[in-house]
């Protein structure tokens, strides 16, 4: 069966989803985006991606033309309509088509589309024995010039790092911000644990809030008890940790054993990280809206 993506309201086959080489989302990275994932016929966190989205598109004055009650069920009926409980799915908002100036006020419609396809970030072999990363020169965009909070179209940024990390052989890079701080990977929160306690970048750094970010200082400070603030570190940090871990919606919870050459504590998957593992990937098997209603 050909993947069938949502666009502007209609499903097409997947060669036949086109937009305007003039839409300012492909000209100039003029939108916003969420990456969501469902799990055995339910969408974890869909509620919350909206939420993100919308904040995103007020943030840089672009008028989504759906309610977020009607976002959800576009998000669903594109997973029933390619028959797909455990997915990951982009949905994408665009400017929609200009000329080739930089006026959005002259873009016309925004354009909505959502692909729903199966996902693997990473083989199984990092989540067993761990991921090794490595800090590249290239620097986090200052919150100044593009927020953070904002998941645009535009990742150039992230891009770079990670043809940086790939030329010298690692499948994740980590970025630091203008002043040094350790703020994010380029598709992945980070987090440290160091003397009892979880240390995850602050949003200023240049760190997105991850929805899975989230999820997981929930499950460790509600289910496991154990401390989780933000705050800022350097490499020194990363490097005397008793463990670190990414989060994210593909990547879900991995863990990391080396950065830069350093072995991070015994050098294999820490006993928290671990236990995070387990405990997100529970709580992604119980909780979600239901892509089939029971009725």
């Amino acid at each position: 069966m050909s993947l069938k993506v949502y666009l502007n309201g209609n499903f097409v086959d997947k060669e036949r989803a086109l937009i305007s080489v003039f839409d300012h989302g492909l000209l100039y990275g003029d939108g916003v985006f969420e990456g969501i994932r469902a799990y055995k016929g339910r969408v974890f966190k869909l509620r919350e991606h909206l939420s993100r989205l919308l904040d995103s598109a007020r943030a840089i004055m672009l008028k989504i033309p759906l309610t977020a009650r009607k976002l959800e069920e576009a998000v669903l009926e594109t997973l029933r309509v390619n028959q797909l409980k455990d997915a990951y799915i982009r949905l994408v908002v665009t400017r929609g088509s200009g000329d080739l100036g930089l006026d959005p006020a002259k873009c016309s419609h925004p354009q909505v589309f959502i692909i729903a396809d199966r996902i693997k970030l990473y083989p199984q072999e990092f989540y067993t024995n761990g991921l090794e990363l490595i800090t590249v020169s290239t620097r986090r965009n200052i919150p100044e010039a593009v927020n953070p909070r904002i998941k645009s179209l535009n990742y150039l940024n992230n891009i770079l790092a990670k043809i940086e990390a790939s030329l010298n052989g690692f499948p994740e890079a980590i970025m630091l911000n203008k002043d040094g701080y350790v703020a994010e990977c380029t598709g992945d929160n980070i987090f440290i644990y160091k003397h009892g306690t979880l240390i995850t970048p602050p949003a200023w750094v240049g760190a997105l809030r991850g929805i899975t970010r989230e999820a997981v200082i929930d499950i460790a400070t509600k289910k496991l008890k154990i401390p989780a603030v933000e705050g800022v570190f350097t490499r020194y940090h990363l490097y005397t940790a008793n463990e670190c871990f990414l989060t994210g919606t593909a990547a879900e919870v991995v863990p990391v054993v080396r950065i830069d050459g350093r072995v991070i504590a015994d050098g294999k998957p820490g006993k928290i990280t671990c236990r995070l593992i387990q405990e997100f990937r529970a709580l992604t098997s119980r909780e979600g809206v239901k892509i089939y209603s029971e009725s």
